[in-house]
């Protein structure tokens, strides 16, 4: 066997060994994007089945805040029709997060319903969601970036686009989203959730934590 056969044979197993390891890297960077994004969608639709309880029980206090109680129950009819595409339910989740802090803004102006304790408990429930959802968030998009990172780069870009892998959009909050308001329950302050992390947050070891839209 001549020495340039052997070159051959050596050059096509090495650039086969780094196809294959790069295609199971793209794969396993894929699979830790879409566990994120089911760790966070489960916490979204934990909040989301929370929200007609939050609603009746303001409207049995504030009824005449309509238009607000309107617009919560607009924002989560929009996540539901906003099914599986990525980019339109970040966009539909933003929105109830916004509706949802004018909803315990209003509810200020009703000591009636702050003392309520059906709403004190539905209260520190979403509070408690809306820390799991920014954890969640982060830990998404960190894996997004790490997937985005791996696409991007030359030359594994060749192997992705040939394999169709794409980049993973970010779960960022809208800035009017970013600052949380305070309602004050009982006299003491209780912020809903921890002002939202910005984009694309370290996954730990490729399983940083995530980001959730919906800190609010």
């Amino acid at each position: 066997m001549s020495v340039t056969l052997i070159v051959i044979i050596a050059i096509v197993v090495i650039l086969g060994l780094w196809l294959m390891g790069t295609y199971n890297r793209l794969v396993k960077l894929r699979n830790l994007k879409d566990e994120g994004w089911s760790g966070m969608d489960v916490q979204l639709k934990r909040r989301f089945d929370l929200i007609p309880n939050i609603v009746e029980t303001v409207k049995g206090y504030a009824a005449h805040e309509k238009e607000t109680l309107e617009n919560v129950t607009m924002a989560r009819s929009a996540v539901s029709s906003a099914g599986s595409d990525p980019a339109a339910r970040m966009q539909a989740e933003n929105m109830l997060t916004g509706t949802l802090r004018s909803l315990f803004a209003v509810a200020e102006n009703y000591p009636d319903l702050k003392a309520n304790q059906n709403f004190l408990q539905l209260q520190q429930q979403l509070a408690s969601l809306e820390d799991e959802i920014q954890m969640s968030r982060r830990y998404y998009n960190g894996t997004a970036r790490n997937l985005n990172t791996a696409v991007q780069s030359f030359p594994a870009v060749l192997i992705a686009r040939s394999f169709g892998f794409s980049e993973a959009p970010f779960f960022e909050a809208e800035e009017a989203a970013r600052q949380v308001p305070t309602v004050n329950f009982s006299g003491q302050a209780h912020s809903m959730t921890q002002p939202a992390a910005q984009q694309g947050g370290s996954a730990s070891g490729s399983n940083g934590t995530s980001d959730k839209k919906t800190g609010f």
